[in-house]
C-alpha cells in the first residue's frame, strides 16, 4: 500500500527527525546540497534553523514545510524568496526527501501540495527552482508537475569542492 503524502508548516517538534534524516543520508545529499556545519546535523542545529524559517515565514518571506509520509516527517519542502507584491508574485521552491523514502512518490506529491500552497495561500502567480545539471531526478519531478526549463546560471552553486551549474525552471501558477 503507498503511503499517503502531505506536507504541513514546518514546527519546533520536527527538528529531531530532520536531524535523523540528515545525519543519515549526509553523503547522498553531497552532490546537490552545500556543505553544512556540524551543528547543522543536530536537533538543536536544527530547532536553531527551523526557529528561522518561522521567522521568515511571520515575515512574509517563506514557507518552510515539512513532507509527511502517514504522519512521519520523510522531508521538507519550502518556498523561499517570496516576492508579494503585485508586480512580482513569486516564489522559489526547494524540497528533500530522506533516503529511506525516496522513489515513492512523495516528492512529486509534496510539490504538487507546494504549488496549491502558493496559489492559494501565498497568492502567488509564478513558481521558480533550480537544480544541479545532473540531478535528473529532481528534474522528473520538476517536469511532472508542470516546470519547464529557461536557462543555465553558470557557476551558480558551490557544492562538493567546486562551483556548479544550476538550471533554472518556471512554472505560472494557475495554469
Amino acid at each position: 500500500m503507498r503511503s499517503r503524502t502531505s506536507i504541513r508548516l514546518i514546527e519546533s517538534t520536527d527538528a529531531a527527525p530532520i536531524a535523523t534524516h540528515r545525519v543519515r543520508d549526509v553523503e547522498a545529499f553531497r552532490p546537490w546540497e552545500p556543505a553544512q556545519p556540524a551543528e547543522f546535523f543536530t536537533p538543536e542545529g536544527q530547532a536553531e534553523r527551523i526557529e528561522k524559517l518561522l521567522a521568515g515565514y511571520r515575515a512574509g518571506t517563506v514557507w518552510p514545510g515539512v513532507v509527511l509520509a502517514d504522519d512521519q516527517v520523510i522531508g521538507q519542502v519550502t518556498v523561499g524568496g517570496i516576492l508579494p507584491q503585485p508586480h512580482l508574485r513569486r516564489g522559489s521552491v526547494g524540497y528533500w526527501i530522506a533516503g529511506v523514502a525516496q522513489n515513492q512518490g512523495h516528492a512529486g506529491r509534496a510539490l504538487g501540495l507546494a504549488l496549491q500552497v502558493m496559489t492559494d495561500e501565498l497568492g502567488l502567480h509564478r513558481a521558480e527552482a533550480s537544480t544541479n545539471l545532473e540531478n535528473l531526478p529532481s528534474q522528473r519531478v520538476l517536469r511532472r508537475n508542470g516546470f519547464s526549463p529557461y536557462g543555465i546560471a553558470h557557476s551558480s552553486i558551490f557544492l562538493d569542492g567546486s562551483w556548479r551549474d544550476g538550471l533554472l525552471w518556471e512554472r505560472i501558477l494557475g495554469d
